[in-house]
This record gives structure tokens, C-alpha cells and sequence, in this order.
């Protein structure tokens, strides 16, 4: 899962020794591709959902207690302990239903992405964190310090495409959310979303990351985030052309499977009013990677 003032310039970090997995034309599995050199960017970043204390912390130490607050003061608990823990059962079923290329949209501390590697899997994570890239490379996986709605490697060539561990939240928009993974993805691709079980929820708030249940523990920035149960999600995907593919329940968790009906050429262009405010801000390196820490 994937979130005050400027901040000092971002560390730089060296490249990966590996190039990283882009899938090849047609969406088909694929050799990878080495990005292009660019010229690194030393402005400033402002600080970002996710980038900063306290969900770096808690990335960085494996632990939490962490959660998403509402302006209410209602509290979402985030499973920091599981995520930075190797990939359970319930991961496992989502991975085997991976085809070729697979793009972790807020791929976090890098389980999945790491998993996907240790099988021989062509495997890109994307986070807008950089404590949650950092692990994810350390773990043995690929991973870029990109928002989804940035410029990406491989668009419209992804076989698979992943948003777990409630990142369907992302942006708070899920049908501008659902837009952009259709231009990732190659036309017949399959996108495998993880929804809030057991209930029709289609929620858009804003909230922050807190270190503590009470309202003065440490706070992230505020940001949009979404939750949707399956049935929500479904009604969202099929406004946006998708095709259902497959629904199943696993540990305890609910996970759909979506067909693309899109192709790169007709797709929208990314819904720039769904983008969080301070991810936009970013200067962008759509071909910059970010390794070890």
C-alpha cells in the first residue's frame, strides 16, 4: 500500500544492477529493457503522501502501530507488520493468476514485487515512497519512485497489473484510477484489485497517516484516498469498459480480477485532477530507478 513544508533535495541513489523489467511490444512476456539516460534532476521535492514520517518509519522498521485518519476522527489500521512480512497465502493465489509482465501499482515494501523475482518473474513495482523502494530493492526486486500518474516504462504493453492492499484508494478517484491502468495495460491485460471484504463500501475522503490512535500523535500531510468493497468495484470498472475476469476470497481478504478493453491508442490521458496535489508538483524522471538506499 502506498502517501508540511518543502523538504531538502532527495538522496540519490545508485541504479539497480539489473536493468529493470519493461514488457516488450504487444504485451507479450518479454527480455527487459534498459532505460534510457537522463540528466539527474537536483531541485527540491516537496514532501509527499507516504514519502515522509511516519509511514517511512514504520517501513523502516517493519512495525507499526499505523493508521488512516478522517477529519472525523474515524481510524482505518494499516497492516505494516504483513506488508513488510514475505508474501502470505492469500498473496500467493493472487501472484499464481499473474501473466508475463507484471506492474505493483504502490507496491510498498516489496513483497509481491520480491516474490514475483524469486519465481523468475518479469516484475516492476512503482511507489511514491522511497523508504518503500529502497526495500523493495532490497528485498531483490525492481522498483521506481514514480505516482502511477507519471510517465512509466512500458505503457500499454503490461500484461498484469496489481493494486493490493486497498491501493485502489489511490488518488481518491478510482474511475480516474481505473482510466490510467487501461493505458498501462495491453489490450486483453489482467488487472488484479484487492476490495474491502465483506461489504459494499464506495468511499472518496481525505485522511492522513497517523503514528497513534489519539488525534495529537505524529501526522503525515492530508491526502484523497478511496475504499471500494467488490460490488463498488465492479460497478466502477464496468463504467469504465472493463470485463470482469474473476472474483475470489482469500485469508480473509477479496480480490477481483478485470480484463482491459482498451488499447494505448484510444486510451484517455491520465486525469490530472485525480493526481495528489503534491505528487503533481514532483519533477518527474519517468526513466530514473531508484536502488539501494
Amino acid at each position: 500500500m502506498s502517501t508540511g513544508s518543502g523538504a531538502p533535495a532527495a538522496r540519490r541513489l545508485s541504479p539497480p544492477p539489473s536493468p529493470l523489467p519493461v514488457p516488450a511490444s504487444g504485451g507479450s512476456r518479454s527480455r527487459p529493457e534498459r532505460p534510457r539516460p537522463r540528466t539527474p534532476d537536483t531541485s527540491s521535492s516537496p514532501i509527499t503522501p507516504w514519502s515522509a514520517d511516519p509511514y517511512s518509519d514504520a517501513l523502516r522498521t517493519g512495525q507499526g502501530p499505523l493508521y488512516l485518519r478522517r477529519p472525523d476522527g474515524w481510524l482505518l489500521p494499516l497492516d505494516v507488520e504483513r506488508w513488510c512480512a514475505r508474501a502470505d497465502a492469500a498473496d500467493l493465489e493472487a501472484l499464481r493468476r499473474c501473466e508475463g509482465a507484471v506492474l505493483d501499482v504502490g507496491c510498498g515494501p516489496g513483497r509481491l514485487v520480491a516474490e514475483l523475482a524469486a519465481l523468475g518473474r518479469p516484475a516492476l513495482g512503482i511507489d511514491v515512497s522511497e523508504a518503500a523502494v529502497a526495500h523493495t530493492v532490497r528485498l531483490g526486486g525492481q522498483a521506481l519512485h514514480r505516482s502511477v500518474f507519471e510517465p512509466l516504462p512500458g505503457e500499454g504493453r503490461w500484461d498484469t497489473a496489481l493494486l493490493i492492499d486497498g491501493n485502489v484508494g489511490i488518488g481518491g478517484d478510482p474511475a480516474a484510477l481505473l482510466r490510467r491502468m487501461s493505458q498501462l495495460l495491453a489490450f486483453g491485460g489482467l488487472l488484479i484489485v484487492e476490495a474491502v471484504p465483506d461489504m459494499d463500501v464506495d468511499e472518496r475522503v481525505d485522511v492522513h497517516v497517523v503514528r497513534v490512535a489519539n488525534a495529537h500523535g505524529a501526522a503525515g500531510p492530508a491526502f484523497p484516498w478511496a475504499r471500494l468493497g467488490a460490488p463498488a468495484l465492479l460497478r466502477h470498472a464496468a463504467r469504465a469498459g472493463w470485463r470482469p475476469d474473476g472474483q475470489w476470497e482469500a485469508g480473509g481478504r477479496s480480490f477481483v480480477a478485470l480484463r482491459n478493453r482498451s488499447t494505448s491508442s484510444t486510451a484517455e490521458p491520465p486525469n490530472s485532477a485525480a493526481v495528489i496535489s503534491s505528487q503533481r508538483d514532483r519533477n518527474p524522471s519517468p526513466d530514473r530507478p531508484v536502488a539501494d538506499w
